[in-house]
Order: structure tokens, then sequence, then C-alpha cells
């Protein structure tokens, strides 16, 4: 244990420590290196590979990926990203497409509808398994940055010209200028910066689980056929949804199912349990033929995901002067837009920019890095939480859209269609995000509060 007789005081360069090492923890770490930043990542798994299941992002997320730093977008492609869906060699666009996955056509019961496509654009999503993404990061930063079998404690504010004191449950502590917790949907760091009374600290269950698992192209390419098993796809029907995408460079497809579950989750600490292939097949009884076809692919036994977030009490501030939250730590939402953590990578950009403010003002005048980490903070809370905390409204409602019970009567099958139109605004709203809009108005904001701080420019829209 690191006894500490005397608190240090603040001075040189910021020294911020990071809750978590998951993929908006390292691509944060990324970021504040590049600005100048001492980082420091306490993740308290004892290795890196997190589950193999794959995870999609945007081009548009990708350009805030390279903004933050060159080496992320890198970071992807090595790790085997591949577009996730096109159109063919006469249409070079990515597409999300909403497909009828409930058996009606019983004169052909391969036969699947087309209900509704978006276009990305070319190469508008990339998808890889999370694992190979989060080792190709690993490889961005230096040695010693992150340190591992670290499960946070509590956190200690000694006073505006002291550093915070972290204690871990092994016993030892840690000191740093400020913390940002990215440690995921049951936040330490959350709980700490609300109260562990408070409603917001801890999630709570969406009523949905997910079967997710990796097939083999080769596989899914037999149940599927060869066009639908190399695009992505998300078979839609009454209580459920099958959502598919090619990964690993096109050798596998992450597979999905999610299912509606109007029980309550026994246990919210323990949130994955073991699942079997016949919870999936009995849940998707009834569906055509593909669906079955790929589900009977799926392994005997797999993860069972229950699906929390913060939909039922959003977190009212995502900062407490030098306390941060960051990704599924201040917005843990269902994965139903599958926006999760490009919202983190947005997070990331806005902190990173922020934070070279920090540096640059600090190495002026060290005596206030207490002050501009704190407007920092309040700036990113400012400009970042109406919109990652829509997201968890909207999310809900993707997920009602998907699995409403319309899908399985023909006499409703037309109302039914009728949420692609909300289907497509709602897309929209994530993938055309103007981050450059942002990342205006993240510097407006800390220069606004900074500039009050000092006196020297006042605005009382700023709070």
């Amino acid at each position: 244990m690191s006894a500490i007789a005397n608190p240090s005081s603040l001075g040189g360069e910021p020294e911020v420590v990071i809750v978590g090492g998951g993929i908006v923890g390292l691509v944060l770490t990324i970021g504040l290196l590049r600005v100048g930043v001492k980082v420091k990542v306490y993740e308290q798994a004892r290795s890196f590979r997190e589950v193999g299941a794959g995870i999609a992002f945007t081009a548009n997320v990708i350009r805030c990926m390279n903004l933050i730093d060159p080496s992320i977008p890198v970071a992807l492609r090595a790790s085997g990203s591949v577009a996730t869906s096109n159109g063919g060699a006469e249409d070079p666009d990515d597409y999300l497409r909403w497909i009828d996955g409930y058996e009606r056509h019983r004169e052909d019961p391969r036969k699947q509808r087309l209900f509704y496509k978006l276009s990305a654009g070319p190469r508008g999503f990339e998808g890889c398994r999370r694992d190979q993404f989060l080792e190709s990061l690993v490889k961005c930063i230096p040695p010693n940055v992150v340190e591992l079998k670290k499960r946070l404690d509590t956190i200690e504010d000694r006073g505006e010209d002291q550093k915070l004191l972290l204690t871990f449950q092994d016993g030892t502590t840690a000191e740093a200028d400020a913390v940002i917790g990215c440690d995921g949907v049951k936040s330490r760091v959350r709980q700490i910066l609300l109260g562990e009374d408070h409603p917001a600290s801890r999630p709570s269950y969406s009523h949905c689980v997910a079967y997710r698992t990796l097939i083999p192209m080769a596989q899914a390419i037999e149940a599927l056929g060869e066009y639908k098993a190399t695009n992505q796809h998300n078979h839609v029907g009454p209580n459920a949804n099958l959502l598919h995408y090619p990964v690993a460079n096109n050798t596998m497809i992450n597979a999905v199912a999610f299912i509606r579950d109007a029980n309550e989750w026994p246990d919210d600490l323990q949130t994955v349990a073991v699942g079997t292939r016949s919870d999936v097949q009995a849940a998707f009884e009834g569906w055509c033929e593909p669906v079955r076809d790929l589900i009977e692919r799926f392994p005997d036994t797999m993860s069972k995901w229950a699906i929390f977030d913060l939909w039922e009490f959003p977190v009212p501030q995502y900062n407490n002067d030098r306390l941060c939250l960051a990704g599924d730590a201040a917005h843990a939402t269902s994965p139903h837009h599958g926006a999760g953590a490009s919202q983190g990578i947005e997070d990331a950009l806005c902190l990173s920019t922020l934070m070279c403010g920090v540096v640059a003002e600090t190495r002026e005048h060290p005596e206030a890095k207490a002050k501009a980490l704190t407007a920092a903070f309040r700036t990113y809370d400012a400009v970042r939480r109406t919109r990652s905390q829509w997201l968890v409204n909207s999310s809900r409602r993707v997920c009602d859209m998907h699995q409403q019970a319309e899908w399985a009567d023909d006499a409703k099958i037309t109302k039914a269609e009728t949420v692609f139109e909300e289907m497509r605004d709602r897309t929209f709203k994530i993938w055309h995000f103007d981050y450059e809009a942002m990342l205006k108005e993240t510097l407006q904001g800390y220069k606004q509060r900074r500039g009050r701080a000092n006196g020297v420019a006042k605005n009382t829209s700023i709070y």
C-alpha cells in the first residue's frame, strides 16, 4: 500500500487517471497522450481479451477517430475491419437493411421481403471483432501506461490545490489531477460521483436479452445464402429480432439474437448468464426458414447478456469538479442503434479537444490547473449530455419498433411498416452528426468559462 504523508500539490503537466480499459477508455488514452497529458489507465480485468463479439463504426465516427489520433483508424483496419454491408459492383454504398423475419410465405419458406434499407454511402460501416480492435489499440499505447487487475474502491477529493486520491481494493493508491471514469455500465466512478444511493448510480434492466455469437462465413452462407450472409441484415419480428453482419476480414459473421424478456433479472451485479441454443430456438419459433437455419448453427451454449442501461434514471451531470464520466459510464445504452461505442468516441474527441486547451493554459499558468480542469469537464457535460442521453431513449424506441407485435399480424403489417420513416430520422441523427459544430461549441464553451473565471469575458448563458 502506498503511504502518503503529505498529499501532492498540483503542478506541472496535467496527470489524468482513466478508470476502465475498454475501447472508449483506450481511445481516450491515445487522444490525451497526443495532446500532452500524462495518463495512467487502471483496468480491473486480468487481460484485454474482451468477448469476441463484433462491433461496427460509421464513417463519421471513423473520421472522429482520425481527429483524436490517426493511429486509431489504422488500428481499426489492422484488427480486420470490413465493410459490413455493400450493394455490389453496381452500387458501392453500405446499407442498413430491415428484412421480414417472420414465417408468412408458406409456399416458399425461404422467401423474405426487404422492408426498408438506408444508404450510409461507400464504406459507410466498418465491422470488426471487439477483442481484435482492443488488442490493436493497446499497441498504440506506450508500456506502463495501463495497469491491469486494479479494481477501484474510493476516490477522495482533498481540496482544489491537491491531487485526487484513488484507493483500490488491493489496498494500493494512486494520485491524479483528474479522474475520468470509462468503466462501463456498472461504473464504480459513477457511484462515487453521484453517491451510491442515487438512482442513476446503477443501471436498470431493459427487459431485453442478447445472445451473441460468431459464426464461420461458410456456415452462414449455407443458412442464409451468400448475399444475406455477406451483408448486414436485421430480421424483425414479434418480441425478437436477429441482427448479423460480416467481421474478421469476411471470414465470420457477428450474429446477435435480441429477445424480449417480461421477467425481472435476478442479479444486477451478474448480468451475463449461460444461454442455450434451445432458448433462442424457442423465441424464434414460427419464424422463416433462413432465420431458423442460422440459429441451428449457434453453439449449444453461449453467453446470454441482460441488457442494462441508464434510460430510467439518466445521469444528471457528467462531472463533479475534476471527476468525470465518459462512454457507458455516463450514458449506458441498449445496443439497438449499434451506436453506444460511437457515442463514447464522440465523448473522447470532445474531451481530447478540451484537454489540449488545459495543457496549453497550465503550461503558462500551472496554478490554474484545477480550475482549468473543472471548466473543461463542465464544458464537456454541457456539450455532450443532451445528445448522448437522447441516444439512450432512442435506442429503447428502436427496440420497440424492431420487436412490435404487429409484425406477426398480416392485417397489421402495413401499420407495422410505418415505423421506418421514424427509423430513418433517428438513424440519420446518429450518422450525420456535425462533429465540427461540436468542436466549435466545445472550444467556445471552454474559452467562455475560463474567460469568465479570469474576469476577461462574461456570458450568462454559460453555467
